[in-house]
């Protein structure tokens, strides 16, 4: 068989070996008869009674998903109402318990303002005369001015700082009696001119006080001496015990310094203790000292700190801080209490819901039970006749599909319909697979499908060709078959998977190994059914080429063909193209006798053949990137496919290095062309691909018809040549044609 019509019988199988795979899906689609399972048993139980209502597996996950969306909306409408709830409370009690620390604060700013008036009192009705008169200053502070009685101890110091009074709880003291931080603050206020409130003074909460200092001024602002007024600490002008009230086991009202000195506590064994032992009260210190300023009088800072409440407000004038710790557990406890009640009884509405939502589905989802149902005896009792039966029955409305208006009804015809449809399919495909059958049993030709390289189907000559029975290639892999005696089985077996990795396909002779040890040579095409997917198998042609072989061996087949592409070579090509000239000549002067006159169009002006010559595009860029080696399998692979094309209509040979020459000595110049497109555009379409990398090429063609008379081969493959030459100049990957005038025959030339 020639190439061509191994390309003709390879074209013609293809569709019919993509019939054959779809035909094959099919059936591995359809189910092998197997033992009902769970639910098929369930279903055909269904067919006997009142279990018509018991639903198949879908429902039941609808039913189950039913439920458990109607329980989870109910839990996450329940968790979110009792959050927003929790969140209100907590709101609630933070603004109040905000506002309880912030009036606190005001009232502790009140006081210290109302001492530092009460002093500033005092202080109007001293004057210069009395700071040199210490009985006169006496006399003053305990019975000119009632309002000295507001305070435990005050002291009176001169612009020397030289104390003048010392009166404590009424009686008076030696100056030398003088507290040295009292002493310091008086100092303080002489030097500054402002008025003081000191830090803490004493080291136990019953000597623990503040003193309040006040410079003395004249009318026109200097300083003449400084008074002071102390208080006790938990004296009732200041932080009596009474202000922690009420005390609370889940709140706790705390008065402490900027450092941290607690000043008022429930527990009166904690004052002048540390803020850092108070739990929660301590985070709230640090984060307050880390912000670096002092909190205004209207602003408070609350914050949730270790299960605790925290409101924080500022007492300006001595740097004093009030807060108000509160445990956030117990705070909630009565909301949280509220919430279990309503967690109980959205729990039991759900539970109801979810239940009555059960019962609509089931009553809704009968009809699709009983879909089910029929659609299992279907399966059940699964043959072409039955599934016609069955579709006939569904087309004359049997009762024994459900019907039920909405999507029951729509699946029901639909389910018919697909009866319908694989009833004709399983016709259509049994008809094929006879088709199939026949040819692969006549056919004078070795094929065979693989996938994923392994036989599938293989025809009655290739396995007389093989001598192997079909069962026992069944399954085989082809590239298993390369006979041993090759010595190269990888090295083929490679070559093989890179032309497919190159070309897409494969076109060349293999040794296969015969079942009786024998090697076959075969010549092989092999060409993927869907171009691109490999995995959806490969159909071959294999033929004998034992005697090609043999003559390839002769000297004389050797001295007229390329070495590289097995087509014959520029001398060979020129001697048959002027023996096919001259035997033209011939038959134009002297016709047999007898023998009919030439067809128009056979060797006449329209019809005397032509002759192309071709010159591959970009093929240096093959042998400049990839190699000589590709170039070589490039140029092997272009001569096949010039082969196979113009085989049954002429002949192709290699001019030399990527220039071909193509005769076809019966084609009209129109249909000469048209070959000539179809090369091109199947050399245009072919992209090579080494290394990982695709290329493109294309094919430059000059055409020249055959002009009767015409002796000399060199003037046409000159024709020819520049016609190429043309096409490159033209842009490349085209078609040109010229045209050589006719030579008068040699008896025309004679006198």
């Amino acid at each position: 068989m020639t190439p061509h019509e191994h390309a003709a019988a390879l074209e013609a199988l293809t569709p019919v070996a993509r019939s054959m795979e779809a035909a094959a899906a099919q059936r591995a689609r359809e189910p092998a008869p197997q033992p009902a399972s769970d639910d098929e048993a369930t279903g055909d139980e269904a067919h006997d009674g009142p279990s018509d209502w018991f639903p198949g597996p879908l429902v039941r996950k609808l039913l189950l998903v039913t439920a458990l969306a109607v329980l989870a909306a109910g839990a996450l409408a329940g968790w979110l109402v009792a959050r927003a709830a929790a969140q209100d409370a907590m709101q609630r009690l933070v603004v109040q318990q905000s506002d309880e620390v912030e009036l606190v604060a005001r009232l502790l700013a009140s006081k210290i303002e109302q001492s530092q008036k009460v002093l500033a009192t005092v202080a109007e009705g001293i004057t210069p005369g009395m700071l040199e008169s210490p009985a006169s200053l006496e006399w003053l502070l305990q019975q000119g001015l009632p309002a000295v009685r507001f305070f435990d101890a005050m002291q009176v110091a001169r612009k020397d700082g030289q104390l003048s009074v010392n009166l404590r709880y009424g009686q008076l003291q030696q100056a030398a009696e003088l507290d040295p931080a009292e002493r310091d603050h008086l100092r303080r206020t002489l030097v500054d001119g402002k008025p003081l409130v000191s830090e803490l003074i004493g080291t136990t909460a019953q000597d623990a006080r503040v003193m309040f200092t006040l410079p003395l001024l004249r009318s026109e602002g200097r300083i003449i001496g400084a008074m002071a007024g102390v208080l006790r600490l938990q004296s009732q002008g200041l932080l009596p015990h009474s202000l922690a009230l009420p005390a609370r086991p889940d709140s706790r009202l705390v008065v402490f310094t900027r450092e941290g000195v607690i000043l008022s506590h429930p527990d009166a064994q904690r004052v002048l203790g540390h803020v850092r032992d108070e739990p929660g009260l301590a985070e709230a210190y640090e984060r307050w000292r880390s912000r670096g300023q002092p909190l205004a009088l209207s602003e408070d800072m609350t914050e949730l700190y270790s299960g605790h409440v925290v409101s924080l407000a500022s007492v300006p004038m001595p740097g004093w801080m009030v807060a108000r710790v509160s445990d956030a557990r117990t705070l909630l406890a009565p909301v949280q209490g509220a919430q279990r009640r309503a967690w109980t009884l959205a729990g039991a509405a759900a539970l109801a819901i979810c239940l009555l939502a059960l019962v609509a589905m089931a009553w809704l989802a009968r009809p699709l039970a009983q879909l089910r149902q029929r659609a299992m005896q279907v399966l059940d009792h699964e043959s072409p006749a039955a599934a016609a039966a069955a579709a006939d029955a569904a087309a004359a409305d049997e009762p024994a599909w459900p019907r039920s208006p909405g999507e029951v009804d729509d699946v029901v015809r639909i389910c018919t319909r697909l009866l319908e449809h694989r009833r004709l399919h399983q016709q259509g495909s049994q008809a094929l697979m006879r088709q199939l059958q026949a040819v692969l049993s006549h056919v004078p030709l070795g094929i065979a499908v693989t996938r994923a390289e392994r036989l599938e189907v293989v025809s009655l000559q290739a396995c007389r060709l093989l001598d192997y029975t079909p069962q026992e290639l069944h399954g085989r892999e082809l590239l298993d078959l390369l006979a041993p005696a090759s010595g190269e089985i990888d090295r083929m077996a490679r070559h093989v998977r890179a032309q497919f990795a190159a070309h897409g396909a494969f076109d060349g002779e293999l040794p296969l190994l015969r079942r009786d040890g024998g090697v076959q040579w075969v010549r092989a095409q092999g060409q993927p059914i869907h171009m691109g997917e490999p995995q959806a198998g490969t159909v071959w042609i294999l033929e004998d080429c034992s005697a090609t072989r043999d003559a390839r061996q002769q000297p004389a087949w050797k001295g007229a063909h390329d070495a590289l592409t097995l087509l014959p070579h520029r001398a060979a090509f020129v001697q048959r193209l002027h023996a096919l000239l001259a035997s033209r000549a011939a038959q134009a002067r002297a016709p047999l006798p007898g023998a009919p006159l030439p067809a128009p169009g056979l060797y006449g002006e329209e019809g005397s053949g032509v002759l192309m010559h071709l010159d591959l595009d970009h093929f240096a860029v093959i042998n400049d990137l990839a190699g000589h080696d590709a170039g070589d399998d490039v140029l092997r692979h272009l001569a096949r496919l010039l082969e196979s094309e113009v085989r049954q209509m002429g002949w192709a040979a290699r001019l030399g290095g990527d220039e071909f020459a193509v005769v076809l000595p019966g084609a009209t110049p129109a249909r000469g062309q048209a070959v000539a497109e179809q090369l091109r555009a199947a050399v245009q379409a072919w992209e090579p691909s080494y290394g990982g990398r695709s290329y493109t090429l294309g094919l430059s063609i000059g055409l020249v018809p055959l002009p009767a008379g015409l002796r000399d081969v060199a003037p046409l493959l000159h024709a020819a040549d520049m016609a190429c030459y043309a096409a490159k100049r033209a842009g490349r990957n085209r078609v040109e044609v010229r045209r050589v005038s006719p030579q008068p025959l040699a008896e025309d030339q004679a006198p």
